[in-house]
């Protein structure tokens, strides 16, 4: 995997009205934004400009649409997010998605893409795929499979692709970035193929524990799930989606719709040595996740002070270190598919 280096990196600014999405790769020529070594200085200057990242409470955010996501781009949490992912494969047994794909699908959408390393993945299974990612801050890396292009842009907003493009649509962790679901799932269900999938994953706002109370035995990490989710709700943006997202699926009119829970251990606690592992390397990623979720929130929202919320995280993530409880949070995956005989 090569790293991500956001400085050079070929994103677009945003996507070409009527995209072409044919396997075939090649450079946009109506896009803001060229590919690498072809940026016209318009377009360079809309690149500076989603560059110019914001900096609050010793953490990076992204410049583009500024405020309207509450995580960090920095370097940390493009960690994070590459731990999740390995995290995933892990728990999937190597599995990029769930839907039922052919292999022959000609185009793929993910979005809220952050360092594309699922993108990339799916890429490099799919080589004949066109693969779309978008994201508000272009910190995806310059060398990427041939068959990929990144854009930075807001799926919140209408999308200009043409309608009925894509085989299949990924949205993973947006929980917290979304206002409006009913709308994303809409435009989501206009630019599928007839008998396109669309797959959404996100983590449930619950702490569990298979040895004991939570209440009792993480009382702090509970209650910074119920921050969350108060914070996230008068921002507009709620996080606690995942468990209704087989009921938006379905009210969007998409049929087949399945879901499957996966628990995530917050700790090595686990003996199974495959849980036990995605344990430990869950324990770094939820660490880290508290102060990516808990800083802006609490601050922008709640009114809390960094000291307050330094001292209140480090509560948190005592708890969840702590062998001797077995906690952990339930991850939804939840696919379904467009009727085949139905007009766009």
């Amino acid at each position: 995997m090569v790293e991500s280096t956001p400085e050079q990196s070929n994103t677009h600014s945003s996507p070409p009205a009527e995209a072409d999405l044919s396997p075939a790769p090649s450079p946009t020529a109506d896009s803001a934004v060229g590919s690498a070594g072809s940026e016209s200085s318009y377009g360079a200057s809309l690149l500076s400009e989603v560059k110019n990242y914001k900096y609050e409470n010793g953490r990076r955010y992204h410049s583009y649409r500024e405020g309207q996501y509450v995580l960090p781009n920095d370097e940390m949490e493009q960690d994070r997010e590459d731990l999740l992912h390995h995290i995933r494969s892990l728990l999937f047994q190597g599995r990029l998605y769930h839907a039922p794909l052919k292999k022959d699908i000609s185009a793929a959408f993910d979005i809220g893409t952050g360092t594309g390393i699922w993108a990339m993945d799916f890429a490099d299974e799919f080589p004949s795929t066109k693969v779309i990612g978008t994201d508000l801050s272009p910190i995806q890396p310059v060398w990427i499979p041939p068959n990929i292009e990144f854009f930075v842009d807001d799926a919140e907003s209408d999308w200009t692709f043409k309608k009925g493009s894509f085989d299949f649509v990924r949205a993973c962790d947006l929980g917290g970035a979304i206002a409006d679901w009913a709308k994303l799932l809409q435009q989501t269900y206009e630019h599928l193929k007839p008998g396109g999938w669309i797959e959404l994953l996100d983590f449930a706002m619950d702490l569990h524990s298979e040895n004991g109370s939570p209440e009792q035995q993480a009382p702090h990490a509970m209650e910074f799930f119920r921050h969350l989710k108060e914070a996230s709700s008068k921002f507009n943006r709620p996080m606690d989606v995942a468990g209704n997202h087989i009921n938006r699926l379905k009210t969007a009119g998409f049929i087949d719709v399945e879901e499957r829970i996966y628990r995530f251990p917050d700790n090595p606690w686990p003996t199974d040595p495959i849980l036990r592992e995605a344990g430990r390397y869950n324990q770094e990623a939820t660490s880290m996740g508290l102060d990516s979720y808990g800083t802006a929130l609490f601050s922008r929202v709640l009114g809390w002070n960094q000291a307050e919320i330094t001292v209140f995280l480090a509560a948190v993530r005592k708890e969840i270190q702590d062998v001797r409880f077995h906690l952990y949070v339930n991850a939804h995956v939840v696919w379904g598919r467009r009727p085949e005989a139905t007009g766009l």
